[in-house]
């Protein structure tokens, strides 16, 4: 599967996107790439560890999240998660 991240994300990997092999959902996901990223658990989950904080927004294929099955959004190998930090504008 393909991982694209963007902004303050972009710089913590240093990269635009990686492959990764798809694990079975996101929870998954976020705890391998936890591990994989000094500083990523701090922006992408809350303190507990059990959701996605309230400064990011994950889409896979096109769909935030929050609109599918949360953390528990199964994954598949052909999927694309995109990882975004909410920006204000003005």
């Amino acid at each position: 599967m393909k991982i694209k991240f963007f902004a303050t994300y972009r710089e913590i990997t240093r990269r635009k996107e990686e492959d990764f092999p798809a694990p079975e959902n996101m929870r998954e996901l976020l705890n391998n790439l936890c591990e994989r990223y000094p500083g990523f658990r701090e922006k992408l989950l809350t303190p507990d560890g059990m959701e996605v904080g309230g400064e990011t927004i994950i889409m896979v294929n096109g769909r935030n999240i929050d609109h599918l099955d949360g953390i528990k959004t199964p994954l598949a190998e052909t999927d694309t998660v995109s990882v975004f930090p909410v920006v204000a504008g003005g």
